[in-house]
């Protein structure tokens, strides 16, 4: 136990604006944290991702055996339990007391509270680490608990009949079939899971219910129905707005891949809750063919610590080299996606060049044509609502996106650019139901698991050779016509922009590429013949 700590790379975090602190925990209390490990470099790519099955990836890429059993015998002589050790995943997971917990990681907790947050654990500054553990340990995850997931969706006030399973597959030209064989995995950090609703949804339009697994990650709970009734009222406030976001996301995936498996991954709302969740989706057999994910924070807020973002993405990477094509709402807010500053801002984890960043559109009345997305003022305040979009300040725009887009930011990178597609967001919304009622709705977190069902469709009438292929480098990539496989595979969206009240005008869209659309909306059945 020699030695000076050594201070973590990038474990620095900032209490929020707003908060004041009520307490300190209980110091007996338990608590888990997720260890994360230094493995060899994941291969940056100029194009397609050539897929790993699991056990090549983690010959290649998971840590080294010695690396793991040394951090496993230090923080044991320190008196913390040691579990979950995956080398495949480059983490293992740790328990111990707040007060054995503050003693090795060198952190002060307390509990803050504010609107935003509500209650959670904090930390202000950096964490240090055992000194024979510097260079091995990248990243510990679970002292602080405060929220960095917060739901895409926006409460929809619809004017017209909203679309119908039928209506989606007619205006998106999806393939036959109902995804028969392929997995498609949602991410929740919140809400419950509420079956009645399901089986209510696939009766109404004459579909079998898929097999909907919930699953529980890195401490949480599946709340269902009969739960909720049992909690506080405040707490039964919370979990019903959040299963909003649950129920729809399943919703959509239900009805559209009727023969798929749908495991439903439920993790808490932070930083470590992130990072357990990947892992769970990564190790998980048969490897899913997308993940659908509609929660997200701009990717420059001051509540994600950077080394948080660094294993994230890593592990959206790791998805990438399984063949999972992660699908991740790009944001509700606009332009400015939801922060206070009035800059440009582009949400995380949408923002990672490892995943399919999905933004939004809407019909046009009375064409009925598809536009951006775009409803007074911008954001979602007061029933509004806008897709997000535009120019990464973190991540470096990646070889193969081949795309000119200039960032709204003053001195900005020359970052990657989101979304990648689109789909219906805004008016007339989705047709679903919850609790028992019609509750139509939308979001870019509703266009997130239309493009996850969307690929299992695709998916299932590829060759099988090979298994399930990230699908972002493709879509810049040349395809047969002469375009790019994402010009030919999707309906160009020309009209419209992302304009917030901090970013007035946003980003702008027009033929071809663009920051607010992407590619546009698929096209099933093209999509399906340019991958065969």
């Amino acid at each position: 136990m020699s030695g000076q700590p050594a201070e973590l790379s990038g474990s620095s975090r900032s209490l929020p604006t707003g908060v004041h602190r009520v307490g300190d925990p209980d110091q007996d209390e338990q608590v888990e944290v997720t260890i994360t490990l230094r493995g060899p470099s994941l291969p940056d790519t100029d194009g397609p991702v050539t897929q790993l099955d699991p056990a090549s990836y983690a010959a290649s890429y998971g840590a080294d055996p010695a690396d793991a059993a040394k951090v496993e015998e230090e923080l044991r002589s320190r008196g913390l339990q040691v579990y979950d050790v995956s080398l495949a995943d480059r983490s293992m997971h740790a328990r111990g007391t707040i007060a054995q917990l503050k003693a090795v990681f060198g952190v002060e907790l307390g509990l803050y509270e504010s609107e935003r947050h509500g209650t959670f654990r904090g930390r202000a500054g950096k964490v240090t680490i055992p000194a024979p553990l510097d260079g091995i340990v990248t990243g510990v995850f679970g002292l602080d608990d405060r929220r960095v997931a917060h739901r895409r969706g926006t409460q929809a006030q619809p004017t017209a009949p909203a679309l119908t399973p039928l209506d989606l597959e007619a205006r998106y030209q999806f393939p036959q079939g109902d995804a028969a064989g392929q997995v498609v995995a949602i991410a929740e950090f919140g809400g419950a899971y509420f079956a009645d609703d399901v089986q209510a949804f696939c009766q109404k339009y004459g579909r079998p219910v898929p097999a909907v697994t919930p699953v529980a990650v890195g401490g949480a709970k599946v709340l269902t129905a009969a739960d909720v009734p049992r909690l506080p009222e405040k707490k039964q406030r919370e979990v019903l707005d959040e299963s909003v976001e649950v129920m729809m996301d399943i919703e959509i995936v239900a009805a559209l891949c009727p023969g798929a498996s749908v495991p439903v991954y439920f993790a808490p709302f932070s930083e470590k809750g992130w990072i357990d969740l990947l892992n769970a989706v990564t190790a998980a057999s048969p490897v899913p063919v997308a993940l659908s994910v509609s929660w997200g924070l701009y990717e420059d807020s001051s509540d994600w610590s950077p080394a948080a973002v660094r294993e994230i993405s890593q592990r959206l990477q790791a998805a990438a080299l399984h063949g999972i094509t992660v699908c991740v709402a790009a944001g509700d807010d606009g332009a400015g996606d939801g922060a206070d500053d009035g800059q440009a801002h582009v949400d995380f984890p949408a923002s990672s060049p490892w995943v399919l960043a999905v933004g939004g559109t809407m019909l046009s009345d009375p064409a009925e044509q598809e536009v951006t997305w775009w409803q007074a003022p911008g954001e979602r305040a007061e029933g509004g609502g806008a897709t997000g979009g535009g120019v990464s300040v973190i991540f470096p725009r990646p070889s193969w996106q081949t795309v000119q887009v200039a960032s709204l930011r003053q001195g900005s990178i020359d970052g990657r650019v989101i979304p990648d597609v689109a789909a219906l967001a805004g008016p007339p919304y989705y047709d679903l139901i919850f609790q028992g009622k019609d509750l139509p709705n939308g979001g870019t977190s509703a266009a997130a698991p239309l493009w996850a069902s969307m690929l299992a469709r695709v998916s299932a009438g590829l060759p099988a050779a090979g298994g399930p292929r990230f699908l972002t480098p493709l879509l810049y990539g040349a395809a047969a016509g002469g375009g790019t496989l994402g010009g030919e595979a999707c309906s160009d969206i020309t009209s419209g922009n992302n304009s917030s009240p901090g970013v007035p005008g946003g980003y702008v869209a027009g033929p071809g590429y663009d920051a607010v659309s992407g590619w546009g909306t698929p096209v099933g059945v093209q999509l399906r013949r340019l991958l065969t």
